[in-house]
């Protein structure tokens, strides 16, 4: 399928205009302050808008209207839970941060349970990180692949690439400045074609809404008690733990704590992230509903490939390319590509970052100099960069890269909550107890998570999990709390004090 010229125009004026204002931090940055907090002078609206860019990849922006189209809007109770999570991470993890002052969200963690457990957490993050952003640049080569028949390999390289350039040369100030450009730019083209869909729509709003309703499209899922269906209930509780982690532990989100001026403005500006993807959800929910009620009314439109079980994803990228207007469609293709390029820069950031803070300025060199820092955040963000364009390259060889996605994340994300609240809910856990409790929360996780594929006949059917796969992260979480508790209650554990907490910081120094 041929774009129009102007389309094209857009796309390239787009992948320029983000490259090269990202690359033009590289003269303002004079130090690794600079570069992994922006000097802590960031204002709040643009660490927001970075933050909610970040959270918007173009799994959103693809998969949400995929999502309403086929079924309804049980998904968007996950952003329901968001309001929740980031409660209760500014009350206690925004404060927290700010106070001991590390750029690094693993920094707490050894000084509650010592080095292991921050080792722990950091790798689960970066090894996160690499299959979060491969799985993005995948999926969104996907569409483009199949729209265009652009190549595969080419997209996931030449994204990657520009991603790398303004994310390493520019650092912090780069990917934030830059989220907050793809931010808006995402936004306006989501609204752009929901405009479109109702303005094309024979009936209109009212005749979207009629139709909407008679498929129950509104409804927001089963309110049964059920745990092995996405149930109301389910969503919701896997959305608060999936957020909570999100918005209290990820590294992602902690950096941007950080650079703010002030914690007051660091808490203003995870309100204004998190909350403004609430009806930016709700829009992509929208669009998909919309999408279900044009191609009612209108059949003859979409080809009969398109209509068979399992082609709901490719219904709104179909849409972009035939139902928009020239320059529009330019303007679609490149939200697209803002949703995945501002999750991945960020990674790639935050990733650097971690290894600089966690390893070699705590095992390798602690009296780094800023050159030397310098160098090694510059180095690493090129090799995460190029790993992170590897494991996207190796996601065509799988089954399903959602699936793939979704399955590693469960298991590492829910070891990482679960340890932090241990540390932050209890004094009286000491480091040999909160490892016991994260060895049984992997257990925990991988069973709630892989058990249904492994076990899948014959005797091992009855070590099946019962549970839906979104309540993994929710296991795992559960079981190293409570497991770590409880072995701190039996062996007596001894409340940390403030005293020895400080003590140890000071031999981390």
């Amino acid at each position: 399928m041929k774009l129009p010229i102007i389309d094209i125009i857009v796309i390239i004026a787009y992948m320029l205009g983000v490259v090269l204002f990202g690359c033009s931090f590289y003269f303002r940055k004079r130090s690794a302050d600079d570069y992994t907090v922006g000097g802590g002078r960031l204002p709040s609206w643009a660490v927001g808008m970075s933050i909610f860019a970040t959270f918007v990849s173009s799994i959103s922006f693809l998969g949400l209207p995929g999502n309403a189209y086929m079924s309804n809007w049980n998904g968007f109770v996950f952003s329901m839970s968001i309001p929740f999570a980031s409660l209760i991470a500014i009350k206690f993890f925004v404060p927290l941060y700010r106070k001991i002052n590390s750029v690094s969200a693993y920094y707490y963690l050894e000084t509650r349970f010592g080095p292991w457990a921050r080792v722990y957490a950091s790798i689960c993050y970066l090894l996160t990180q690499l299959a979060r952003m491969g799985a993005i640049m995948y999926l969104l080569a996907l569409p483009m692949n199949a729209l265009f028949g652009w190549s595969i390999p080419v997209i996931i390289i030449v994204t990657g690439i520009c991603v790398l350039l303004y994310s390493m040369m520019g650092g912090i100030e780069a990917v934030i400045w830059t989220d907050a450009i793809q931010g808006i730019i995402l936004i306006a083209g989501a609204l752009a074609c929901l405009g479109v869909l109702i303005y094309a729509m024979p009936g209109g709003a009212t005749e979207m809404v009629a139709i909407a309703s008679e498929h129950n499209k509104f409804s927001l899922g089963s309110f049964g008690s059920s745990v092995s269906a996405p149930t109301f209930w389910v969503i919701l509780v896997y959305g608060l733990f999936i957020n909570l982690q999100n918005y209290g532990i990820d590294q992602n989100y902690v950096q941007r704590y950080m650079s703010a001026k002030s914690e007051k403005e660091a808490i203003a500006s995870t309100w204004l992230g998190s909350l403004l993807y609430v009806p930016v959800s709700l829009l992509f929910f929208m669009i998909g509903t919309a999408l279900f009620a044009y191609y009612q009314t209108q059949p003859q439109l979409l080809p009969e490939a398109l209509k068979a079980e399992g082609m709901a994803d490719k219904i709104f990228p179909y849409f972009i390319v035939n139902g928009l207007p020239a320059g529009v469609t330019g303007l679609l293709i490149a939200s697209i590509f803002a949703a995945g390029m501002s999750t991945v820069s960020t990674s790639i950031n935050s990733s650097a970052t971690v290894i600089l803070t966690d390893y070699y300025k705590r095992f390798f060199n602690k009296r780094a100099t800023g050159k030397q820092s310098m160098k090694v955040l510059y180095i690493t963000s090129l090799i995460m960069g190029i790993i992170s364009i590897v494991v996207s390259l190796a996601m065509m060889q799988v089954k399903s890269a959602l699936d793939a996605w979704w399955a590693l994340s469960s298991i590492f994300s829910g070891g990482m909550l679960g340890l932090f609240l241990l540390g932050v809910v209890s004094y009286k856990v000491q480091s040999n107890h909160a490892l016991v409790g994260v060895l049984a929360g992997i257990v925990a996780i991988a069973w709630a998570s892989l058990s249904p594929k492994l076990f899948t006949d014959g005797l091992w059917l009855q070590f099946q999990s019962p549970l839906h796969a979104n309540l993994a992260i929710v296991v795992g979480t559960a079981t190293i709390f409570i497991v770590g508790f409880i072995v701190a209650i039996l062996a007596g554990g001894k409340k940390q004090t403030e005293q020895e907490r400080k003590e140890r910081e000071l031999k981390m120094k």
